[in-house]
C-alpha cells in the first residue's frame, strides 16, 4: 500500500490487562490521587473524598500504566454564604478527576507512581442532556515532520445511555483507539488537537451497541 496523507498514530495504548483496583492496591491508588487533589481543596470547596472514587480500566503508553478515577469534593462551596441565587439552585457538587500512573518493575511491582488532578463544577447532574460524562488529560505529545503534531490525550468516560458495550476515539472520520465498556466505564487513549493537516482536528468519543449501531456521540469540546 502506498503511504498515507495523514498518517495519525493509531491504537497507540495496550488494552487493559488489570481488573478494576481493590485492597491495598486501591487503598495506595487513592493516597496518590488525594495528593493530588490536596493543593486544589481551598479552590474546589473541599478535600476529596476518597469513598466516592470511581475508578476506570487501566491503560498503558509508553513505560506508563494509567488508572483514571473520578470522585467527589464536598457539596458546598467554601468561603462565605451562598446567596439568594445559589440556594435557589442548591448546593454546587464539585468533582475531581484525574489518574495515577505508574511503572512495572521488573518484579512486576508498580514503581514511580505519579498522580495528577483537576476539578470542576460542571457535572452530569446539571446536564441531563448528556449521553456520555467524559473526562480527559494530556499526558503527552505527538510530533510529526515540520510543525505537525498533536495532543497524546487519556479519556474516560461514563456512558449515560443504555446499551453501550464499545466506545471509539474518532479524528475527522478515522477510528484511532477502541476499548470494551466494562462495568459501565471506558478508557480511551488517542491523539487529539491535531495541527497541520488543513485545519486543525479534534477527537470525538463514540458509543457502540451490540449491533455495532452508533448510539452516543460527544466532543471533548463540548
Amino acid at each position: 500500500m502506498p503511504p498515507v496523507p495523514r498518517p495519525f498514530p493509531r491504537f497507540i495504548a495496550d488494552s487493559p490487562q488489570e481488573g478494576k483496583p481493590y485492597g491495598r492496591w486501591e487503598d495506595r491508588l487513592a493516597r496518590e490521587l488525594a495528593a493530588a487533589c490536596e493543593p486544589l481543596a481551598a479552590e474546589a470547596g473541599g478535600p476529596l473524598d476518597p469513598e466516592t472514587l470511581r475508578w476506570f480500566p487501566e491503560r498503558t503508553w509508553g513505560d506508563r500504566i494509567y488508572v483514571p478515577a473520578t470522585g467527589r469534593a464536598g457539596e458546598e462551596r467554601a468561603g462565605g454564604q451562598p446567596d439568594d441565587a445559589e440556594q435557589a439552585a442548591g448546593p454546587v457538587v464539585l468533582e475531581y478527576y484525574g489518574w495515577v500512573s505508574f511503572e512495572r518493575s521488573a518484579e512486576r511491582e508498580p514503581a514511580e507512581l505519579r498522580a495528577h488532578a483537576d476539578f470542576t463544577d460542571v457535572t452530569a447532574e446539571d446536564n441531563p442532556d448528556w449521553r456520555i460524562d467524559l473526562s480527559d488529560d494530556v499526558i503527552g505529545s505527538w510530533s510529526a515532520e515540520g510543525d505537525r503534531g498533536g495532543d497524546v490525550t487519556l479519556v474516560w468516560g461514563l456512558p449515560m445511555v443504555r446499551g453501550a458495550v464499545a466506545a471509539t476515539a474518532e479524528l475527522d472520520g478515522e477510528v484511532l483507539d477502541q476499548a470494551a465498556v466494562q462495568d459501565g466505564r471506558f478508557t480511551l487513549v488517542a491523539v487529539d488537537a491535531v495541527r497541520g493537516f488543513g485545519d486543525d482536528l479534534y477527537v470525538e468519543i463514540r458509543l457502540w451497541d451490540r449491533t455495532l449501531r452508533e448510539i452516543a456521540t460527544e466532543s471533548l469540546y463540548e
